[in-house]
């Protein structure tokens, strides 16, 4: 696993993640929504993504895999503006 680091504030669950293209992901529980972290400093909302998706997601032995295959073209996502 490359996950470096996890907390848990409210119903948020954060991971920094070592991995070739994502650095840090942030799962809101009651949106279920996912906020990807790439390397390129890009952010991404994946929508509807359910929690047991995202738990398979930081039990996978690649993340970045995990992510590509099953989140990345399965859920409707949109780039987050700072």
């Amino acid at each position: 696993m490359a996950i470096k680091s996890e907390k848990i504030i409210g119903k948020q669950i954060i991971n920094e993640i070592e991995s070739s293209n994502l650095t840090k992901t942030v799962y809101n529980m009651d949106k279920k929504t996912l906020v990807a972290t790439f390397k390129n400093g890009a952010e991404y909302e994946y929508e509807e993504v359910p929690h047991k998706v995202y738990t398979k997601f930081r039990m996978a032995e690649s993340q970045g895999k995990f992510f590509n295959v099953e989140i990345s073209k399965n859920y409707k996502y949109k780039k987050v503006i700072k």
